[in-house]
């Protein structure tokens, strides 16, 4: 094994979980945006017991427990399910391409949760700090 194979071996690992917390991170952004109103309200209010209420919650509370990596393979897997609906339901519609569509960051996310719910949440995470037990 080389050198850059023995180095890229070692800081993989926590590359993902890099990627894991700063991409939940950016997410929750979006559902305290719906449901606190912070860091900024959004344009229309959010009634919380409503399609996008429920997707505020998913944000808020699954990127919670994403950022700290608790349950991260079934909640990576619901959020990437749940930005897939969101792109075909919201983006879609409005054309094919998501550059014209405003749909990059529903389909960034949809992929980016699919990997973390196939590979896991990498070293820092409270999955394997419990699971290591």
């Amino acid at each position: 094994m080389s050198a850059a194979d023995s180095f890229n071996s070692r800081v993989t690992p926590w590359l993902l979980s890099l990627v894991r917390i700063v991409a939940a991170f950016l997410f929750m952004q979006h559902g305290g945006q719906k449901l606190l109103a912070f860091p900024a309200a959004p344009n229309n209010p959010v009634e919380l017991m409503s399609l996008m209420g429920l997707a505020g919650a998913l944000e808020l509370f699954g990127g919670a427990l994403l950022l700290v990596g608790l349950f991260s393979r079934p909640i990576a897997f619901v959020l990437s399910g749940m930005m897939a609906v969101a792109y075909f339901m919201a983006h879609a519609p409005q054309g094919f391409w998501p550059m014209l569509n405003g749909g990059e960051l529903a389909a960034l996310y949809s992929f980016v949760f699919l990997y973390l719910a196939f590979a896991g949440p990498g070293p820092l995470s409270l999955d394997r700090l419990f699971g290591s037990r």
